[in-house]
């Protein structure tokens, strides 16, 4: 009984792992052929926090699945840019 109560002390504390996760849309324009998603994939995967990304080339837009208590949205555009693929947030969903 008592280690259920520091448990579930502990999980108030520091609350539950999923509610940081949140999605966000880029617009990448730069995107214009099949290795593209695969380079901005790659520089966006390299931040800690980001859990998952995909591409949409006709679309020309990237959505991150990311933890927003490791890393924000800016440091997701400035990864892009980074890697030479400038790009701006079109919607970040909770």
């Amino acid at each position: 009984m008592k280690r259920w109560i520091i448990s579930a002390a502990a999980m108030l504390l520091i609350g539950p792992s999923w509610a940081a996760q949140q999605s966000a849309v880029l617009s990448v324009p730069g995107m214009n052929c099949p290795t593209c998603p695969i380079t901005v994939k790659v520089a966006l995967t390299r931040i800690d926090g980001v859990i998952d990304v995909k591409s949409n080339l006709p679309k020309r837009e990237t959505t991150v699945v990311f933890d927003s208590a490791k890393v924000k949205v800016e440091a997701l555009t400035s990864a892009t840019k980074n890697a030479g693929f400038p790009s701006t947030v079109v919607s970040v969903n909770p």
